[in-house]
């Protein structure tokens, strides 16, 4: 039996999180809806603009988000990132070992700054991300645990890598090193700007194949080029063996190898949709390292996202999902 459900590699981001109105994200000249780099002074621009909105910080980043759920689900975890000794940096171990989640904290931390993405939350729940990657634009191949990797049913990777030529190596490397050990391996392909303008890297991480991609439905009809859902799962099963297709209200489509499941969607008012489709990916993974099949593990995962999306912040408390939880064993 492996020591860990999923061993992840992502960004470490605080989430900075912001309640806005839409004409302050047409003030700050920001896409809504998508995640945008910016560098460290636009991005204090912008904390500066909206101080007076502050709500909330977390230890984000989509892969964390992920697997701090998994673990709040009572699975098992291990994260390789990469902070700064900075206040931030400190807070984002605690708040990672806090979440149950085991990692390369024992490496040094370098100087300079710990990664922020500065969430804007609008009235209808969307969220807008503006993220200054800090030192986390340098993770490599050196935060990679191989033993903890090795021991792992699943590996899981965050298509937000693609961005960094050194994050994107130590991605590809990870998905070769499981392979090799017989560790699944799953990826998230995080937002349509990824896809937009790095489909080719992305298609690198990808190599020959997951067995197991997230994506909503804007990503999937993205990497195939379409307006069709349809040709989106199409396309999705000739670069993976399964695949989870996140729909909004309208609930998922579940990919199991062999046939399409449809997920049905939670009817929930709706506060803040940040972490929605990396808290999905968590249930759903939980799911199947407890040897769920992929209708109970889409119908967790499901009522999880649906959950979160009615409070503020990336994840809800370890009892909330608890709570969720008994309704399926």
């Amino acid at each position: 039996m492996a020591r860990y459900h999923v061993y992840g590699i992502g960004n470490a981001l605080v989430d900075m999180e912001y309640e806005v109105a839409p004409k302050d994200l047409e003030v700050l000249g920001i896409d809504q809806g998508v995640m945008t780099l910016v560098d460290e002074a636009k991005q204090l621009e912008i904390m500066l603009h909206l101080g007076s909105h502050h709500h909330a910080r977390a230890s984000g980043g989509s892969a964390a988000n992920t697997v701090i759920g998994l673990s709040q689900l009572g699975g098992s975890a291990y994260y390789s990132c990469r902070v700064a000794d900075d206040e931030l940096g400190h807070f984002y171990m605690r708040d990672l070992l806090d979440g149950g989640v085991d990692t390369n904290h024992h490496t040094e931390k370098e100087q300079g700054h710990t990664g922020r993405c500065v969430v804007l939350v609008t009235p209808d729940g969307d969220r807008t991300m503006c993220t200054f990657l800090g030192v986390s634009g340098n993770l490599s191949a050196n935060e990679l645990v191989e033993d903890a990797l090795c021991d792992a049913d699943w590996f899981y990777t965050e298509g937000y890598l693609v961005t960094s030529p050194g994050a994107r190596a130590a991605s590809i490397l990870a998905r070769e090193i499981a392979e090799a050990a017989g560790v699944r391996t799953a990826l998230s392909l995080s937002d349509p700007n990824m896809v937009a303008y790095f489909k080719d890297g992305l298609l690198e991480m990808i190599g020959p194949g997951m067995d197991l991609i997230f994506a909503n439905e804007a990503e999937a009809m993205g990497m195939a080029g379409t307006t069709d859902l349809n040709d989106a799962v199409d396309y999705l099963k000739t670069v993976s063996r399964e695949f989870a297709i996140t729909r909004g209200a309208k609930g998922a489509l579940v990919w199991d190898g062999k046939g399409l499941i449809e997920i049905a969607g939670n009817k929930v008012e709706v506060v803040d949709t940040v972490g929605a489709g990396d808290m999905f990916a968590g249930a759903f993974l939980y799911g199947l390292s407890q040897g769920w099949d992929h209708q109970r593990a889409g119908d967790l995962a499901s009522a999880a996202s649906a959950r979160l999306v009615t409070t503020l912040g990336p994840r809800i408390a370890r009892e909330a999902t608890q709570a969720v939880l008994k309704a399926f064993i």
